[in-house]
């Protein structure tokens, strides 16, 4: 068996991929890395469902709560962060057992990135700002008259990308498009030893409401409740993670805990829904396995 190799662990929210990473990690030495867009957050330990300080300490841990909530936390910084992690492991000998359900970043990771540089914080407050004033359609319509090209593949209503796609040209005088052909290399081969977690839909939604209430009875709330205090951009990732927005408009005095915690549990179904249809279009030659079958199944990936 190669103990170095990487190794890649994908799945929908809750399906205990990092009850996987750690389990692997005991077993070979390895050194998890989030592969999680929410769970890189600072301020975000409980309501992301981050390893514990307990698990933490069991295994190194890396990429975990090490960007402010205030910082829009990009793929390419992501990927940036992430050789360093890789590198860390190598030099110790150690397999990284990258670990998540963002698509993206296993994209990144396995075929590359655009190049796209740093967006300048005014261009990108003033875009965010007209998006806030005008709306989604008329941000479309901006980057119709401006990028023609990007607009017409995205869906009018598609806010965050039509966002990203006017920063980019207003910050480069160069469509969007144009960057992404350009591409940063892949850090890992596509063959990696990798595995995407497929628990059954209904226990899979059945973790997710326990969790979530696992999750407020561990002081998710209060969480939220200093994450809200700080008054930042409700369009920052962080803003966004599933609960945050609901335990919110909770505690403004709109909506009853329960009716949050319903809306919260509704979203996380919907986006596993989408993690699965992602990764079964974008990264569909990963094995798909069951959860008690994962753990093997990567031992003998790495084995071969």
């Amino acid at each position: 068996m190669n103990r170095r190799r990487p190794v890649l662990i994908a799945g929908p929210t809750a399906s205990g991929k990092s009850a996987l990473a750690l389990a692997l990690a005991e077993r070979i030495g390895g050194i998890v890395v989030n592969a999680d867009s929410m769970q890189v957050y600072r301020d975000l330990r409980m309501i992301t469902a981050r390893p514990t300080p307990a698990e933490e300490a069991r295994v190194p841990h890396r990429l975990y709560g090490h960007v402010d909530a205030a910082v829009n936390y990009s793929v390419g910084q992501y990927v940036a962060d992430a050789a360093g992690a890789l590198d860390e492991a190598r030099r110790s000998g150690k397999p990284a057992i990258f670990v998540g359900g963002t698509g993206l970043y296993f994209k990144a990771l396995t075929a590359g990135l655009a190049a796209v540089p740093p967006i300048p914080a005014d261009i990108r407050a003033a875009v965010r700002a007209r998006l806030e004033q005008g709306g989604a359609a008329a941000l479309h319509a901006e980057l119709q008259r401006r990028d023609p090209r990007a607009a017409a593949r995205l869906n009018v209503n598609d806010r965050t990308r039509i966002a990203r796609a006017l920063e980019v040209f207003a910050a480069t005088g160069r469509s969007i498009l144009d960057w992404q052909s350009e591409g940063m290399p892949a850090l890992l081969d596509p063959a990696t030893p990798r595995v995407f977690i497929a628990p059954d839909r209904a226990t899979l939604y059945a973790r997710i409401d326990t969790r979530f209430d696992a999750m407020l009875a561990a002081g998710a709330l209060d969480e939220v409740r200093k994450l809200a205090a700080r008054k930042l951009d409700p369009l920052l990732p962080a803003m966004k993670a599933h609960g945050v927005p609901w335990l919110i408009r909770h505690l403004a005095g709109e909506i009853t805990l329960d009716e949050a915690a319903r809306r919260a549990k509704l979203d996380t179904r919907h986006y596993a829904k989408r993690q699965f249809t992602w990764f079964r279009h974008q990264l569909g030659d990963w094995p798909r396995v069951p959860p008690e079958a994962a753990l093997e199944e990567l031992i003998g990936a790495l084995a071969r």
